[in-house]
């Protein structure tokens, strides 16, 4: 899942998405404006026969809608890789119709190599983009399909899996609306790894529930840190920056009213959005242990091993 602030490849998956939607819609609106010149100006086009400009601007107006959406979706690609895959759909259909018409012969090669560029490129970009985020694991879990996230969860952490699975055949689309939670727990942009780790982790340790703890400190170490970091983090014994953070991540956990002094350490030391960041973590972290809680599925510390 993406946190912290957005990598090089992230920026780059980011502008392509961009770039294909200001084509998208500089493309379209020519055709909508000015349908006869559009003609006339892409030299295979004339091949496809007479120009009709209410069937031009029909056209146009697909390739606008293509380009608003990917231009949505490239403002926050991670969040809305879905949004980019829709405003891709149409161009790549579009594609897909070229593909048809030079292998069954209604076109030429020579006229397919030419349009080949603006009208299989664009789509293949904005799918080498998405891609490039899913394998990176870039990407929030809202709109990956119930069955792959659920498989995904039981291979990475399958103390954590019971509860979901339970909640995935709920009726109302339940596990949809939790997928969309889920990015709020992890948020990162200003703070650090080490600070939000050892927040959320001191926090969900105040829950008793060993598995999510686990499961935080899995997450530390996707975020960079060392086996030995994470390990001290979940035993408690941190000094400096990391130790203010897990103490301040385990006050909101018992609503202490130490929480206050801790957070304003926190702004002193880091800054007003660090203090943010970490409050929402450690808010948000213990819906988790929470929800399992309720549904009687809870493991105590005790009963796991609390090293990674």
């Amino acid at each position: 899942m993406q946190t912290g602030k957005p990598d090089i490849l992230d920026r780059m998956a980011q502008i392509v998405v961009g770039i294909v939607g200001i084509f998208a819609l500089i493309f379209g609106l020519f055709m909508i404006i000015s349908p006869l010149e559009w003609y006339t100006a892409i030299p295979t086009v004339i091949t496809t026969g007479p120009p009709n400009k209410h069937f031009i601007r029909d056209i146009g107006i697909a390739y606008v809608s293509c380009g608003i959406i990917l231009l949505y979706a490239s403002a926050n690609i991670h969040m809305r890789w879905m949004a980019a895959l829709a405003g891709g759909l149409w161009l790549s259909l579009h594609g897909i119709l070229h593909i048809y018409e030079v292998s069954v012969g209604v076109c030429s090669p020579a006229v397919f190599v030419a349009d080949a560029p603006g009208v299989l490129g664009p789509p293949v970009l904005v799918l080498i983009a998405v891609a490039s985020l899913f394998v990176r694991q870039r990407i929030v879990p809202a709109g990956i399909p119930d069955r792959l996230f659920l498989t995904a969860v039981d291979r990475m952490s399958p103390d954590e899996s019971a509860y979901l699975h339970e909640i995935s055949g709920a009726p109302g689309n339940m596990l949809e609306k939790f997928k969309h939670f889920m990015p709020a727990s992890n948020h990162r942009y200003e703070a650090s790894a080490e600070l939000l780790s050892a927040t959320r982790i001191g926090a969900v340790l105040i829950e008793d529930c060993g598995p999510c703890a686990i499961t935080a400190a899995q997450g530390a170490l996707a975020e960079g840190l060392s086996r030995d970091e994470v390990n001290a983090m979940l035993a408690g014994k941190l000094t400096g920056s990391t130790e203010l953070a897990f103490e301040f991540g385990q006050a909101i956990a018992q609503q202490s009213e130490e929480a206050d002094a801790l957070g304003i350490r926190i702004e002193q030391q880091f800054g007003r959005p660090v203090r943010r960041e970490l409050a929402m973590a450690a808010a948000m972290v213990r819906a988790y242990p929470a929800m399992k809680r309720g549904l009687g599925l809870t493991t105590a510390c005790s009963l796991t091993p609390l090293r990674v």
